[in-house]
């Protein structure tokens, strides 16, 4: 297989010590993480690193070496000797899909199989992208079938993080999706949630700078997905707008306070209100094209999730059990880990959460 032929694959495990990188929009997020013990991961060390701005457009390396100066600046400030690094695609750069095909094939076998299937379902030549693959489960309407999942990516995708990787000195070892970490990383959550969530309708909604990314979890299949154009970037506009900042200062402010009085009635209000009835919107989408007509849980992740009174505006507007994500809640912190700052930056974090729980594959 293409991912395997360059060590980079989705499915199959690798176990060397590594730690997590998301390459977002706005940062490099890196997370590591080590065995406490009985299973228990513990959070070993973190950083996140901003991007120049446009270094990164719609999920695509724009500025090489803007990457990997950020890169190569947040490794140093994680001080860790581990060089091995799993990173992730743009859910958007990559193609899956679920194919049934018989079960006890060879390996060979399963893999032509796999290449003529995808031949129909991917629009570019086979040679041009990476593709990965992996056995699901038995198939729902035949025991002598199997169901398989099919990911692939044009290979220009991938090779741009791994030369990311490359020029900052580091070895990626692993290459996922942006939302099979997630996953990863809600799997930790959902404990939180009666008799883990299942049966139920999870919303996790990922504000994010431009773009909100909504998608639906039922039982661990994502049963409905949607963007919608607003973000965090709104609220520091307005910040600037009427305060007459400069962009850097509107996000400082946004996150430290200090603001005038008139702030929070008349520029953070309305802010929370637009996510909440965005969200809304994106709900009432997910009833009429579904067969579903209720949301049982809503997650906030993105850096925007930690916004003062997101949490509550959303829960009272939709009247949906609301939580602020936190992957780590049941792990065990290095100590040296400033606790409050781990919760309020946590909801970033998924992604590279996700990825360092790589290093934990058996």
């Amino acid at each position: 297989m293409l991912f395997r032929s360059l060590d980079f694959d989705i499915f199959k495990p690798k176990t060397p010590p590594l730690f997590g990188m998301d390459i977002s929009s706005s940062s490099v997020k890196m997370v590591e993480m080590v065995d406490a013990g009985k299973g228990v991961p513990r959070v070993e060390r973190y950083t996140i690193e901003p991007l120049a701005k446009d270094a990164v457009l719609d999920g695509n390396i724009a500025n090489l070496e803007a990457v990997t100066d950020a890169v190569q600046r947040g490794w140093k400030k994680l001080a860790t000797k581990t060089k091995n690094v799993a990173l992730a695609l743009p859910t958007a750069a990559v193609i899956t899909k679920k194919i049934i095909v018989p079960a006890g094939l060879r390996e060979e076998e399963l893999e032509i199989q796999v290449e003529t299937e995808a031949n129909q379902y991917i629009p570019f030549a086979l040679e041009e992208v990476n593709l990965d693959f992996q056995v699901v489960g038995p198939s729902p309407s035949s025991p002598e079938e199997v169901q398989v999942l099919i990911a692939a990516s044009r290979k220009e995708k991938v090779e741009d993080r791994v030369a990311v990787a490359q020029a900052a000195g580091l070895k990626a070892s692993v290459m996922d999706v942006e939302s099979f970490a997630v996953q990863a990383s809600f799997d930790l959550i959902k404990k939180q949630f009666a008799d883990e969530g299942r049966d139920q309708n999870v919303v996790l909604v990922d504000v994010g700078g431009n773009v909100t990314n909504i998608v639906v979890l039922r039982n661990d299949q994502a049963v409905y997905t949607r963007e919608q154009a607003f973000g965090g970037m709104q609220l520091t506009q307005e910040i600037m707008r009427v305060y007459g900042m400069t962009q850097e200062e509107a996000e400082a402010a946004k996150r430290s306070g200090g603001l005038p009085d008139n702030y929070e009635p008349e520029v953070l209000r309305p802010f929370l209100e637009n996510v909440a009835l965005e969200l809304q919107r994106a709900m009432q989408f997910f009833f009429t094209s579904t067969p579903y007509t209720s949301v049982d849980h809503i997650l906030l992740t993105g850096g925007s999730a930690v916004i003062p009174g997101l949490e509550d505006v959303v829960s009272t507007r939709t009247q949906v059990n609301t939580l602020v994500a936190n992957p780590f809640a049941s792990m065990a912190i290095n100590q040296r880990i400033q606790l409050k700052k781990l919760v309020a930056d946590a909801p970033s974090l998924m992604v590279a959460c996700g990825l360092a729980l790589r290093r934990f594959d058996a």
